[in-house]
């Protein structure tokens, strides 16, 4: 980024898509000496753009004369939030709930965006914890290490299913790392776990790293934590109008026991 500039986020929906439309556009952008870093077709006839200026007079001069055409309607100019980001960068919008800003759904034709969006959140450093709720195979643990690479972050798998089913009831010294990103089943730790796993997971709990919680609402059945204490729910399904339920989702766990599990 040029030293002493700032990011904006523009989004605009095309009333009448005329020729040279764009390049207006960026001709009028020019003028102003707003540069335009990345540009891409957003959902129903929106357009959405990553721009660069010195200052915050530059955007409201660009605001009031773009609001007097009447080919476009400016419907964001902000400084960019993740979600902005990302919406340039796959040409499309992550949709939260209306109820739960803090849900974010994705559907499985999704999964790239998904993995961009988890990426983005692991790279940040801290506490943060996060729960993704959706049906077998759908591609939630896939998903999460996907990310964990992305963002170069090694995972520990505190319990899961992904291969064999997995409860760890301790960590050796190097594995209590902020660098690390861990993986908690809520499913199997509340079927299978002992009491030193829940003390392992408190243990991990205070750590100021990323916790990702699979089947976050057994989770806070079985514990002291509350849906309030997650930073982000992400809601991953095979298809739009797929109901989430956790009758199949424990029935699948339980076909898992005896020989299959490692307890260590």
């Amino acid at each position: 980024m040029d030293y002493g500039k700032k990011e904006w986020y523009l989004e605009y929906e095309i009333q009448y898509n005329r020729p040279g439309l764009l390049g207006d556009i960026s001709s009028l952008l020019g003028m102003m000496a707003i540069n335009i870093v990345t540009i891409n077709g957003v959902e129903n006839s929106h357009r959405g753009m990553l721009l660069l200026c010195k200052s915050e007079e530059q955007i409201i001069r660009l605001r009031s004369i773009l609001n007097t055409m009447d080919t476009i309607k400016i419907t964001k100019l902000r400084r960019p939030k993740l979600r902005d980001r990302l919406a340039v960068r796959h040409g499309r919008y992550i949709h939260s709930d209306i109820d739960d800003k803090k849900t974010f759904r994705f559907n499985r034709e999704d999964l790239g965006v998904l993995v961009d969006f988890m990426a983005e959140l692991f790279m940040k450093e801290g506490h943060k914890l996060i729960g993704i709720r959706g049906m077998p195979r759908v591609g939630k643990t896939e998903s999460i290490v996907a990310a964990s690479v992305c963002a170069n972050k090694r995972w520990l798998f505190v319990s899961s299913t992904l291969l064999k089913q997995t409860v760890r009831s301790q960590l050796i010294e190097e594995e209590y790392n902020e660098d690390y990103l861990y993986i908690i089943d809520g499913i199997v730790s509340a079927r299978r776990a002992s009491e030193k796993h829940w003390q392992l997971v408190r243990e991990i709990m205070r750590l100021p790293a990323t916790k990702v919680i699979e089947h976050p609402d057994i989770f806070v059945q079985e514990t002291e934590y509350k849906m309030s204490d997650f930073d982000y729910i992400i809601e991953l399904r095979n298809d739009e109008d797929e109901v989430i339920t956790y009758e199949t989702v424990e029935r699948e766990t339980k076909t898992n026991d005896g020989f299959s599990m490692f307890d260590f």
